[in-house]
Order: structure tokens, then sequence, then C-alpha cells
């Protein structure tokens, strides 16, 4: 059972990464296009500063995920090191559970901020709704819930090794 969930972990967790990489591609591009558009032709698209602002608010809520699996989001490094190996499972956790009410949170609330959202339109881009633009919080915690679970039951402190 926790090798499944390890590996549906390891799936989403890529997949949410792959999104916050195509996220940041898009808005790398849009904003050449912007520079390109308004400096250069000296005709901007104001529809590409929106679009770069969604893109990078996506590319932060699915890059979440990996640094929660990577145990590089809420970190406690001096009392982890301090701390006898018993207590730093007790440590794992209390940081675990703290970052699950955390994403609770935001999912909660991220939510209901998204629904509240569908009645209002995107300043330059009318057709398009702020449901998507919201709808990042909590996607990204559902994606995150999961990266959390994975790291507590396979736990990797990569910023720990790193460290100097």
């Amino acid at each position: 059972m926790k090798q499944t969930f390890l590996a549906f972990e390891r799936l989403t967790t890529g997949v949410a990464l792959l999104v916050a990489c195509a996220m940041l591609a898009i808005s790398a591009s849009l904003g050449m296009f912007q520079i390109i558009m308004r400096f250069v032709i000296e005709a901007p698209a104001e529809w590409t500063e929106v679009l770069i602002r969604f893109s990078l608010i996506w590319m932060v809520f699915m890059g979440i995920p990996m640094a929660f699996r990577q145990g590089a989001m809420v970190s406690v490094d001096v009392l982890y090191r301090w701390s006898p190996a018993r207590i730093r499972r007790v440590l794992d956790f209390v940081v675990s559970g703290a970052a699950l009410a955390l994403i609770g949170v935001i999912i909660w609330w991220g939510w209901d901020y998204a629904n509240r959202g569908k009645v209002q339109t995107v300043t330059g881009l009318e057709e398009i709704s702020m449901f998507w633009a919201y709808l990042a919080m909590p996607v990204g915690g559902v994606f995150s819930v999961i990266s959390i679970i994975g790291n507590l039951l396979d736990p990797q402190r990569l910023e720990l090794e790193t460290a100097q």
C-alpha cells in the first residue's frame, strides 16, 4: 500500500512540476513577445500581461508540491539536526500536520474564492473568468497534500544534504 501511494505521489508530483515548468516557459515567452510588440513593433499587446500573471500564479502553486516532497518547504533545520532520531520522527509529524492544516485552509478558501470569481472577468480578456486564475489555489493544494503525505511516508531532506 505504501509503495503504491508513493508511486502515485511520484506521478502526481511529476505532473505538477511539469505544469509548473510549462507555466514558467509560457510566462517567459509571453514576456518576450510583449517586449517585441511594445518596443520593436510599437503596438503593445495588453492581454499578455494578464496571461503572464495567471501563468506565474499557476507556476507557484504547481511548484509547491515538489518543494514539499523534497522536504524544502517547511523546514526546521536546526531543531531537526539537534534532535535524536525518535524526536525527529515526531517533528516530521508535527511539521506535516501544520503544513496539511495550512494547505487545507488554502484549498477551502481557494475553492470558495474561485467560485466567487466566476462572475468576474479579466481585464483585457473579457471572455475569460477569474475562476481559472483562482483555481490554482485548490488545485495546487490538492497536489501539495499528496506530496506532504508522500514526504511523511518517505522523508527526503534534500536541503539538509546540500547545506554547508
